[in-house]
């Protein structure tokens, strides 16, 4: 049963037919679980037109279990990498490289700005030790979108490997890997390929995995030894969310049926549009200026108001059945509201008459207990 709309970057709504998907038990040694395994592999590598130069190597958790597997099993211990960080996402993969012992170098830029390429230039330049390079394309912090086509002519004029953390943009941003050398992307089934949690994939580079035997920390994390495992029998190195990958799979499958990426980010934009105008009416201020905001979420600015505090106003839109995020800026009190998931406008736009009516409650309590005082 579905109760709530998330207008949030993930878990998401999902459609009726991904949540069916999952009402079956699968054998994870199983060949038809075999084949939906190939299946999945196959199409995320299609939506970034990648087939014939990276391999797609998913592992059983979040998207941030997969970039530390990521980061461990592609950068050595010799090797040294730059992260670019302009909000709490690049920051964890900062702190993920830490905590695995490789150097690290991190360039952060304002929150409400997007990579200073500039600055990505200066670093590689004057750094030649440096090996590898971590960007994100979409901030979900903030919701900027990250220049990532030109992080990544300058990562490659400079001889670097790109990695991409591309959790909130993968799906619905179009990215060809043909055209964009990247030698990782990551991301997960729950985020525009509106699938559910608890799958996390990289398409990388088939030769670059390949030669990256022994270089893991971890032992379950080790991406090599789960590629290879996958090329030589299809199967997941350890129990897998069975569950989880028919969803995805299904999920995909209406990706392509709705016309791929860029259908779904017209879709996304449209959401995003609505919204940032219709909030606009009512007062509400964003974060970012709209040329550098991307159509997956938007940050607002908390109200000064004194009806306003962010527990009343979720707890007024959450009791109309539609569900927010707090905010994550390290300067100012936001809130966000995403604009992905198996919605369309006709949602964002239910949920503006949430908006209203709940401003509307908000209001009138405080203007009873003013008059009870």
């Amino acid at each position: 049963m579905q109760t709530s709309i998330l207008l949030t970057p993930g878990p998401l709504t999902t459609s009726p037919s991904v949540r069916r998907s999952m009402n079956r038990d699968w054998g994870s040694r199983d060949a038809d679980f075999i084949a939906l395994t190939h299946e999945m592999r196959e199409r995320l590598l299609k939506i970034a037109n990648a087939a014939a130069t990276h391999t797609a190597v998913p592992i059983a958790g979040s998207g941030s279990l997969a970039v530390e597997a990521i980061l461990g099993t592609l950068i050595p211990p010799s090797g040294k990498l730059l992260v670019l960080s302009n909000g709490s996402y690049g920051e964890r993969i900062y702190n993920i490289a830490v905590r695995l012992q490789r150097p690290v170098l991190i360039v952060r830029g304002a929150e409400h700005e997007p990579t200073n390429l500039s600055e990505v230039e200066t670093a590689l330049e004057n750094d030649l030790s440096i090996t590898h390079v971590a960007a994100v394309h979409c901030e979900t912090t903030t919701g900027v979108l990250n220049p990532i086509q030109k992080i990544a002519e300058i990562v490659n004029r400079h001889g670097r490997c790109l990695i991409v953390d591309a959790m909130s943009s993968f799906g619905a941003l179009p990215v060809d890997l043909t055209t964009t050398k990247i030698t990782a992307i990551i991301a997960s089934s729950n985020k525009c390929l509106e699938g559910v949690p608890g799958v996390g994939f990289s398409l990388v580079e088939a030769n670059t995995i390949a030669m990256s035997a022994g270089q893991s920390p971890s032992f379950y994390m080790d991406m090599h030894l789960q590629w290879r495992e996958f090329e030589r029998s299809g199967q997941w190195r350890f129990t897998p969310p069975v569950q989880v990958v028919a969803a995805l799979v299904q999920a995909l499958r209406e990706l392509e049926a709705e016309g791929g990426p860029s259908a779904r980010g017209s879709r996304y934009n449209e959401n995003m549009q609505t919204l940032l105008s219709g909030m606009k009416k009512m007062g509400f201020q964003t974060f970012l200026r709209g040329d550098v905001q991307a159509p997956i979420i938007a940050t607002f600015l908390e109200p000064t108001e004194r009806w306003f505090t962010f527990e009343k106003f979720y707890s007024g839109l959450a009791q109309r059945g539609f569900l927010i995020y707090p905010g994550k800026l390290a300067t100012k009190p936001s809130f966000r509201i995403g604009c992905i998931g198996s919605i369309t406008s006709v949602e964002i736009l239910s949920f503006l008459t949430a908006v209203s009516e709940t401003i509307s409650d908000l209001m009138a309590r405080l203007a009873s207990a003013n008059d009870v005082r």
